[in-house]
């Protein structure tokens, strides 16, 4: 459970997380991030710098692109959030999280959560983007390894496998 600062008042705060009814007694302002990772023990947001700045926490709020770093759960109660982990369905990846895998594009795959959840976003917004677009849309997800030319690759294959798809 997500540790309560001293008085910090707990709620149950409902959610639906990839798909799934949940309902969790927590602060209200705890970091949706911590209560992802801590309480439902998902793993592919990753806590990075803790200012929404990096991208390593992405996630979609009702559809819509999100830094869970930065979000009181309590201000998404009743809202679906997914996460990598939501993307696929049972036994079979997305499209691009299958594309990143087939151009390699991961070195330490910290960032890997944000990429791939910012490629979502484009792709839905942008199905064939252009290399500018691709690098205009993950700016702002920090990468220290130097895969930026595989996760490059990556995007444009994956949108080609949403073409398939």
């Amino acid at each position: 459970m997500s540790p309560a600062a001293p008085g910090a008042v707990t709620a149950s705060i409902a959610l639906v997380v990839n798909g799934r009814a949940v309902s969790l007694a927590v602060p209200r302002d705890a970091p949706l991030l911590t209560v992802l990772r801590n309480d439902l023990q998902l793993n592919a947001p990753k806590y990075g710098c803790g200012l929404g700045e990096c991208g390593a926490c992405t996630v979609f709020v009702d559809g819509v692109e999100a830094r869970a770093c930065v979000i009181p759960v309590g201000g998404v109660e009743g809202r679906s959030i997914t996460t990598l982990e939501g993307l696929g369905k049972p036994g079979e990846l997305h499209p691009v999280q299958r594309a990143f895998i087939e151009a390699q594009a991961a070195q330490c795959g910290y960032c890997l959560n944000g990429m791939i959840m910012s490629t979502v976003a484009l792709l839905k917004r942008c199905p064939h983007p252009t290399e500018q677009q691709a690098r205009s849309a993950l700016a702002h997800n920090l990468c220290r390894c130097g895969a930026h030319l595989e996760i490059l690759r990556a995007v444009q294959r994956a949108a080609e496998l949403m073409d398939k798809a």
